[in-house]
């Protein structure tokens, strides 16, 4: 009987064993085939190709692909007005008058994070009230444009052949990378150092950031 019973223990162990390996390229499978179906999403490019290191697409679906392209367009978009702004600020450029009724100056107000102190605390909130404005109820992709992130949202064309506008569409997408690690890397020197501008600095050029203010 004890023999009996442990054969039949042994099968019924095997007959799981080859159940479970029987899932498991299958599910290997469902997940080359999910990741397979983005490496040629626009984006993808030489010399790092489809690139997901921390697996956000694992599994993923289109809808969740087009979420996290969405994302990263915006932020692309935000960072190179943010970029464009520091430098801008960095060469001394500031528009003219007074931020508040106390007599603070626009010209007083430092570049880079050290500007945040500088500005009121009312100018502070509404900055973010201004910038919640716009995300809730301005900048929405509302499901109607031709791709994410566009938030034409079907209001006009743009002109050109499909090769062209997808060119452009990867110009975008590409400097806005680009300008997410260079807003980073401003804001990290700056205070790490007080000079953002390191390059600039190697080559005997410094920026003299926010000298004076």
């Amino acid at each position: 009987f004890c023999q009996i019973l442990t054969m039949k223990t042994i099968a019924a162990i095997a007959l799981l064993a080859s159940s479970a390996a029987a899932f498991v390229p299958q599910q290997e499978s469902r997940a080359s085939t999910s990741l397979a179906a983005f490496e040629d999403a626009l984006g993808v490019q030489k010399p790092l190709g489809f690139w997901d290191p921390l697996n956000f697409l694992d599994g993923a679906d289109e809808a969740r692909f087009n979420r996290l392209r969405y994302v990263e367009i915006k932020h692309g978009r935000i960072a190179m007005l943010a970029v464009l702004g520091h430098i801008h600020t960095t060469f001394g450029a500031r528009i003219p008058g007074d931020i508040d009724y106390h007599g603070t100056s626009f010209a007083s107000i430092k570049t880079g994070i050290a500007g945040l102190g500088d500005i009121p605390t009312a100018g502070l909130i509404q900055i973010i009230a201004f910038i919640g404005f716009l995300e809730l109820f301005v900048m929405k992709d509302k499901g109607q444009g031709e791709f994410p992130g566009d938030l034409r949202n079907g209001l006009f064309k743009w002109s050109g052949t499909e090769a062209e506008l997808l060119e452009k569409r990867a110009i975008e997408l590409n400097n806005g990378r680009a300008a997410q690690m260079g807003i980073l890397g401003l804001m990290v020197h700056e205070q790490l150092t007080g000079e953002p501008y390191v390059i600039n600095a190697l080559f005997g050029n410094p920026s003299n950031f926010n000298a004076g203010l």
